[in-house]
């Protein structure tokens, strides 16, 4: 009776494609800020803040991950002790 959910698992390609595009756009940018025609500081300062959004987004992802993964928990176990509830009743006890 208890509707465990499926937990979804990414394939291969999948995983080698988001791996692959990162690193082309890393790259990307990389190259673009070390042909841009501005000075050594401006570029670092691209460089240094590409750096922190992209650690950001790790850390973004990582927190939205883990909170829902925390639902989840919750969930089953609430569900766990609603079914741990009517296992246990009986409709046909005398009350009082």
């Amino acid at each position: 009776m208890s509707d465990t959910p499926v937990k979804q698992q990414s394939t291969a390609a999948f995983y080698g494609q988001a791996v692959a595009s990162f690193a082309v756009a890393m790259i990307a940018t990389a190259v673009g800020i070390y042909n841009l025609q501005a000075d050594a500081w401006v570029r670092a300062f691209l460089a240094v803040a590409v750096l922190y959004l992209v650690t950001s987004a790790f850390t973004l992802a990582k927190i939205i991950r883990d909170r829902q993964e925390a639902g989840q928990i919750v969930s089953r176990v609430d569900q766990a002790r609603l079914e741990k509830l009517l296992a246990e009743h009986d409709p046909f006890e005398k009350v009082g």
